[in-house]
């Protein structure tokens, strides 16, 4: 069993660490490429994860001094009190040596004391050592993600960056595929309508070409010759006896 100040010391380390070392697992199951996998916008969420491990970085460097710290006073402490047996070991010799059994029964009840003292201190310092490797374990753990993330944030962001250009590009082509049925669409229909008026032409050129032939037929034999030249020719067969 601690002794009660042990015990008391113990106890307000672990309540104070208590808070941190909940978080233990789930620092240290955390995966950031899963979490980046599921993520719907990885750029946004890479920042927010990374104020929580900077949140949770400067608490657990806190605690990991105080844990260590602690540790270290525990270990001293217990040292301390192994000394002090063996002290009273080498006295109670002495005193069997010297013929003085009395003082010797004093030492060895010290020593027996120190014996109970020491089984706690030992407890305390197990559980301090246990506790500190703890907070090393996931301080480093919450370094070395931050770490990976600062190397991934820039890469993930430009990324992002593409994609969502590559996603305006990809509009704009179906737009302009949207635009470029619309034209074909009006090239056909300009195709129908220039077929159908050089149908109209060759037609009215057709029908031109009939009419004309008939004009010229009928002017051929609507013309009457000069007057003036009919009477020359009479008095030029007069003339002549014809």
């Amino acid at each position: 069993m601690l002794p009660g100040n042990i015990l008391k010391m113990t106890v307000y380390k672990e309540e104070i660490s208590m808070g941190v070392l909940s978080r233990f697992k789930d620092i240290m199951s955390a995966n950031i490429n899963a979490l980046l996998d599921k993520a719907e916008d990885p750029s946004k969420m890479i920042d927010q994860y990374l104020r929580n491990l900077e949140s949770d970085l400067g608490k657990v460097k806190a605690e990991t001094a105080a844990v260590m710290a602690e540790e270290t006073r525990c270990k001293r402490v217990l040292s301390e009190c192994m000394e002090e047996i063996e002290k009273m070991q080498k006295y109670a010799e002495k005193a069997v040596l010297a013929g003085n059994d009395a003082d010797a029964r004093q030492f060895l009840t010290k020593k027996g004391q120190l014996a109970e003292k020491q089984a706690g201190l030992q407890q305390a310092y197990d559980l301090a050592a246990d506790n500190a490797a703890k907070m090393k374990q996931m301080h480093d753990k919450l370094v070395n993600d931050i770490s990976q993330l600062n190397a991934k944030r820039d890469a993930i962001k430009a990324k992002m960056a593409v994609a969502k250009t590559q996603e305006k590009m990809n509009k704009m082509g179906a737009s302009i595929d949207g635009a470029a049925a619309t034209l074909s669409a009006f090239d056909r229909m300009e195709a129908k309508a220039n077929k159908m008026l050089d149908e109209a032409n060759a037609m009215a050129e057709l029908n031109k070409g009939a009419d004309s032939d008939i004009d010229s037929l009928t002017r051929k034999y609507e013309e009457t010759p000069s007057s003036g030249v009919e009477d020359e020719l009479a008095a030029l067969k007069a003339k002549m006896g014809l």
